[in-house]
């Protein structure tokens, strides 16, 4: 039984409001991102077959990103 693929074509996170005073504009062509690379790499631990816990370990700032962090990007 192999793993099921991933969810290609589709956007995870939220695009970047681009814009001098935007809200997630920090100046100088910084943008504050929306999605962290934790979730990215918690979703994909999730995939290897870390639970929650380990990930949560391994990935100390996962919990910071809502009650559901995981992107759903893997099948």
């Amino acid at each position: 039984m192999g793993h099921p693929a991933v969810k290609g074509q589709n956007m995870y996170g939220q695009f970047p409001e681009v814009g001098v005073d935007a809200a997630n504009d920090v100046g100088e062509g910084r943008l504050i991102p929306t999605t962290s690379v934790e979730q990215y790499a918690g979703t994909l631990a999730s995939w290897f077959g870390l639970s929650d816990g380990q990930i949560r370990q391994v990935f100390p700032n996962f919990g910071n990103f809502g009650s559901n962090p995981y992107l759903g990007f893997m099948g």
